[in-house]
């Protein structure tokens, strides 16, 4: 069985890649473009990927490959109507971000809450010593406990991000699917969501019906001048109304981790917003804890081998 990694650098290189157990050829690029994908599936049984986009002519011109084991939890890189139609299955790695993922949300979320990053800079800047007291009101500073936690996404992640909030004495609210009122007593109606939350984060999948669910009209919505944690998907929110929202004072602060295009173009209408004391931008590490890369590697590994027993696990299609 030939397998072959495509892009091996988008995992740490302190992450180890546990062995396979049966007879196998590994062949492991770094990266790969998008003119060497045809070339280099054209002989694989299994090929390995995490963000390389595996198109419906590079599939039909792979003539031995069985299946794609997708490195990540996102499969919209790969076409998986193409992935059907040729018998190729494709698995992906699933609940292994449950801590880093939260945790990275709940950093953002302080960080922004709390001023930290207004307030280092001051310090940096000797805002400190022109005080000449032992300390300085120059920032925000919101407590967590009583404050209105909005979470769009009520999957594992959403669930781990709403238990640390009640653990904080946040009022935790699941918002209920985008134009709909009648999913029952456990959701509040979307729009109610961005009516009530002093924070909203972000835990659902990119599909056509989430993408751009925030644009202009639902920042309008948001009366409580919310935080917006995104670290699900770059594309959920319209970011160029992020932007406007953020300049305007529409929303208090945001925070992504998440981007359309990464890494973001320079005229990408975040690079405006990095000097702002209520915005940060992180570069899609959310997911990267060390101990969460490993969790993956390891899965990845057991997709495969469990695939190469004829009884393949976490199958997409």
């Amino acid at each position: 069985m030939k397998i072959v990694f495509l892009d091996r650098d988008t995992l740490s290189p302190e992450t180890r890649l546990p062995a396979f157990s049966f007879q196998h050829e590994l062949q492991v690029y770094a990266r790969t473009a998008e003119d060497e994908v045809g070339v280099r599936l054209r002989d694989a049984d299994v090929v390995i990927t995490n963000k390389v986009k595996l198109t419906r002519q590079a599939l039909q011109g792979a003539r031995n490959l069985r299946m794609v084991a997708v490195a990540a939890t996102g499969t919209d890189n790969v076409d998986l109507q193409a992935c059907r139609e040729l018998g190729v299955v494709v698995s992906n790695i699933r609940n292994y971000a449950v801590h880093t993922v939260p945790e990275h949300t709940f950093a953002l979320i302080f960080a922004l809450r709390r001023s930290i990053c207004a307030y280092r800079d001051s310090v940096i800047a000797g805002r400190w010593q022109e005080a000449r007291q032992f300390c300085f009101f120059d920032h925000p500073i919101r407590d967590l406990a009583g404050a209105t936690l909005g979470i769009i996404g009520d999957g594992g992640l959403g669930q781990a991000v709403a238990a640390i909030g009640r653990s904080l004495g946040m009022n935790v609210l699941f918002s209920g699917f985008k134009g709909r009122s009648d999913q029952g007593c456990l959701y509040t109606p979307f729009e109610r969501t961005l009516e009530r939350a002093d924070i909203l984060t972000l835990h659902c999948p990119l599909l056509p019906e989430t993408r751009g669910m925030i644009s202009a009209r639902e920042f309008e919505m948001m009366q409580k001048k919310p935080l917006l944690i995104n670290t699900a998907r770059g594309g959920l929110v319209d970011e160029t109304a992020l932007a406007e929202a953020l300049e305007r004072g529409q929303i208090a602060g945001a925070a992504f981790d998440v981007v359309s295009v990464e890494p973001p173009p320079g005229d990408h209408p975040f690079m405006r917003l990095l000097q702002r004391p209520d915005f940060i931008l992180t570069p899609h590490v959310a997911w990267a804890s060390d101990e969460a890369v490993q969790a993956l590697a390891d899965q990845l590994v057991c997709n495969i081998e469990a695939f190469a027993r004829g009884a393949a696990v976490n199958v997409v299609t």
